[in-house]
């Protein structure tokens, strides 16, 4: 339903075309936008900073409501921000995250709070009490750039947004293009002799060590979920070999190894000795549609997979690639025909067979995967230099739930009125369909408001 806002007031209404390139005639009704007495309230909260959170936080900042946006990371963008491309475009999340990071900047109605969480939600539509935690960075605003701390700092710990395949010290920028521009450093240190040392090294005013976790509550109209998803642990697959073979990686590893900013420059290498791979093999639905993981299909998993050739063959024009699958879902006619061009290359063969053992190769640090080719008949036992695993599609709300919030038995999010889930806190998605799902909850929080305004 089109709206928009003008003088303060919210119209809301439908349209009818009258025919290619003439104008469009619109009825619009006028939908009272006053601020109500006591509790009730006009402000929508997002929780949840990546792709479909932004989204959802400018579009209904957009039309005119104040919009509070809670992150449990140091910093906004979410799992994009991880990415070295996405589809359908195959950009790099510079190209759409930007935009969002933009409207943030220039829009008044919008405040975020990074490193904080949601305690407890309570109340009803229109008006909800929300108590956030906000957790001390021991930084201040204008720490943007800590290489004095990190010279001073002893401590290295693994480097969670490179998913552990390298290190970072004990204050750091969470990465390259973290918004906000804002260093961090760790409580383990910033409550140690080392945090002082930091603290000295870096310029005067950088650096409060006096941080204490702030309670904030908030009262708001709507809110809308937008908290994401994490990568299936893939250690529970013990028949894959994670964690067993170095040589064994999973599909967000792959992203951040072919990623400029990645902990290997870009270069997709074997992390055993950093050496080129002549064979790569794709492992899919690990731990996706499958009664003793994730039950349903994570969505992503087939089109990321073929992405992700593109990377090897951009890097590796001789490399073999081999791809194990259930069935390739590609939804639509642009999915298609990128499966198709993929599909063409004679250097990649699609073998239908689920993965059900890995075992040590005969060469040092190959790893076999070994299937039953339903199409070909019998078993197939293919050796490779490395191998990725397309790991399923997690929602966030499986592992941590927010008290007031209803989950299914899988973990996403169950709509209420007032309390609206999008992107990955809803079902699997990938990036447009995050993206129109969140501007679909800007409405229906909009919507929420609006009645309960009546």
């Amino acid at each position: 339903m089109p709206g928009f806002l003008y003088n303060e007031k919210i119209y809301i209404g439908v349209g009818v075309g009258v025919g290619v390139g003439k104008a469009c005639k619109y009825t619009y009704t006028y939908i009272k936008n006053e601020k109500r007495s006591g509790l009730m309230s006009d402000k929508i909260l997002v929780i949840g900073g990546g792709f479909s959170g932004l989204t959802a936080a400018c579009e209904a900042a957009e039309m005119g409501y104040e919009v509070a946006i809670v992150e449990r990371e140091d910093y906004l963008g979410g799992r994009v921000a991880q990415l070295n491309k996405y589809f359908p475009k195959l950009c790099p999340p510079t190209c759409g995250l930007e935009i969002n990071f933009k409207r943030i900047r220039t829009n008044p109605r919008i405040t975020f709070y990074t490193r904080s969480e949601v305690e407890s939600v309570s109340g009803g539509p229109g008006a909800y009490n929300v108590k956030i935690k906000v957790n001390p960075k021991y930084t201040t605003p204008q720490c943007m750039n800590c290489k004095p701390g990190e010279a001073a700092a002893t401590t290295e710990v693994p480097n969670e947004f490179n998913f552990g395949m390298d290190t970072r010290k004990g204050i750091y920028l969470p990465h390259p293009m973290a918004f906000p521009n804002q260093c961090v450093m760790d409580p383990a240190v910033a409550q140690s002799d080392e945090g002082k040392a930091i603290e000295a090294a870096m310029p005067a005013g950088h650096i409060d060590l006096g941080q204490q976790p702030e309670t904030i509550d908030l009262n708001v109209g709507a809110i809308i979920i937008a908290t994401g998803w994490d990568p299936y642990d893939a250690t529970k697959m013990d028949n894959l070999g994670f964690g067993k073979y170095e040589n064994i990686i999973t599909n967000m590893m792959m992203e951040r190894m072919a990623s400029p900013s990645g902990p290997t420059g870009g270069k997709i290498l074997r992390p055993s000795d950093k050496e080129a791979p002549k064979s790569i093999g794709f492992v899919q639905c690990a731990g996706s549609r499958d009664e003793n993981h994730l039950p349903y299909c994570s969505f992503i998993c087939c089109m990321a997979t073929l992405k992700q050739i593109t990377y090897i063959r951009e890097q590796y024009p001789d490399t073999d690639v081999y791809v194990f699958y259930i069935d390739i879902r590609a939804a639509g006619r642009k999915y298609e025909n990128f499966y198709a061009k993929v599909k063409a290359d004679e250097k990649v063969k699609f073998i239908k067979g689920k993965v059900a053992e890995v075992r040590e190769g005969s060469s040092p640090g190959s790893v076999i995967l070994v299937a039953e080719d339903t199409i070909g008949g019998g078993k197939v036992e293919q050796e490779v230099d490395l191998a990725v695993l397309a790991t399923g599609m997690q929602p966030t709300g499986a592992k941590v739930k927010i008290p007031g919030i209803q989950y299914d038995e899988d973990g996403f999010v169950v709509q209420q009125e007032g309390i609206i889930p999008c992107g990955c806190a809803k079902r699997p998605a990938d990036v447009v369909s995050s993206a129109q799902s969140a501007t679909a909850a800007a409405l229906k929080a909009v919507q929420t408001i609006v009645r309960r305004a009546g």
